[in-house]
């Protein structure tokens, strides 16, 4: 069971579904033993993409996707903690720096269950572009 809230979807009317978003999120999380939790989308403008990157990442531009992982907290064991509610995290996408919103929300729904495309040699890449797939 997941909880998701979408917040300035006006900044965003291309925006799927909440139903499309959800599909998604669940494929995202279930890919790596996630099967509840707490999420939000945040969709932002440039300017507001901007601050965030520059406060964050260090980058001096807006970004498509930033994503805010919160609960961290394994110590249970994948077995106890697939199935427990618990936050998982922000996503704040600038709609204006992204092609694909759908494919923009996995993206960043992998990075708050911990993977990077700047260090894991393309496995992100793959595992989204596989997720895409079955979304498609």
């Amino acid at each position: 069971m997941f909880e998701i809230e979408v917040e300035g979807r006006e900044l965003a009317p291309g925006a799927p579904s909440d139903a499309a978003i959800r599909e998604a999120l669940q494929l995202a999380f279930a890919s790596a033993g996630i099967r509840a939790g707490h999420v939000a989308i945040h969709f932002v403008d440039e300017a507001r993409s901007h601050e965030l990157a520059a406060e964050y990442l260090g980058k001096d531009d807006a970004t498509d996707v930033i994503s805010f992982p919160v609960d961290e907290d394994d110590d249970l064991g994948p077995e106890i903690t697939a199935d427990v509610m618990r936050e998982l995290g922000d996503i704040v996408i600038c709609p204006e720096r992204t092609h694909d919103i759908l494919e923009t929300i996995v993206h960043g729904a992998l990075h708050l269950v911990g993977m990077d495309h700047e260090v894991d040699d393309g496995e992100m890449l793959a595992v989204q572009s596989e997720l895409m797939g079955w979304l498609r």
